[in-house]
C-alpha cells in the first residue's frame, strides 16, 4: 500500500465526511428500500428498477469503502496552525511566475481535494513536489505533461 501519509486540510476531511453520511444514512437506505420493492414485483431479469438498483448499490458500496479508507489514511494539518511561513509547505497559498511571466497563484492541499480549476493543487502533484520547501525567490524545474518548465517562487501565503 501507500506509505506516503494522505495529508487533507480539516475542510477536505470534512468533505469526504460529508459524502460518506450523505451516502451512508441517505442514498443507500432509500436504494434498498427501492430493491426491495422491486423484487417483490416478481420476474427480476427484465425488472429496470431491481436491474439498476443493484448496479446503483455497487456503486455506492464501493464508493463507501474507498471513502472510509482515504479517511482512516488521512492526517489532517491546519495550515494557518504552520509555524515556518517563510517556506512552501503542506497548506500553503503560492505565487508563481514562468519564464514567459505569467502569474499563478496554487494552493497546496490534500490530494482528495485537488481542483486545478479552483487553483488547488494535489500535494503529490509534480508541481507541489517541485515546490515543497522552497522560498520567495528560488527557481523550481518540473517536468509537466506539456514539458519541462521553470517557476519563480514569487510570494507566499498561508491562511
Amino acid at each position: 500500500m501507500n506509505d506516503r501519509p494522505n495529508y487533507i486540510t480539516p475542510a477536505g476531511y470534512a468533505a469526504l465526511k460529508a459524502e460518506y453520511d450523505q451516502l451512508f444514512a441517505q442514498e443507500r437506505p432509500k436504494l434498498v428500500e427501492t430493491i426491495s420493492w422491486a423484487a417483490g414485483n416478481g420476474d427480476r431479469s427484465e425488472n429496470g428498477d431491481y436491474i439498476y438498483g443493484r448496479k446503483r448499490l455497487r456503486e455506492i458500496d464501493r464508493r463507501l469503502g474507498f471513502l472510509a479508507r482515504r479517511m482512516k489514511a488521512a492526517k489532517v494539518v491546519d495550515p494557518s496552525r504552520q509555524e515556518d511561513r517563510s517556506g512552501v509547505f503542506f497548506g500553503a497559498c503560492v505565487t508563481i511566475a514562468d519564464e514567459d511571466d505569467n502569474h499563478r497563484t496554487l494552493t497546496l492541499v490534500g490530494d482528495d481535494e485537488a481542483d486545478a480549476a479552483k487553483g488547488l493543487v494535489g500535494w503529490n502533484a509534480p508541481l507541489a513536489r517541485a515546490l515543497r520547501g522552497a522560498r520567495v525567490g528560488d527557481l523550481r524545474r518540473v517536468t509537466l505533461p506539456a514539458g519541462e518548465r521553470e517557476y519563480e517562487v514569487m510570494a507566499i501565503t498561508y491562511p
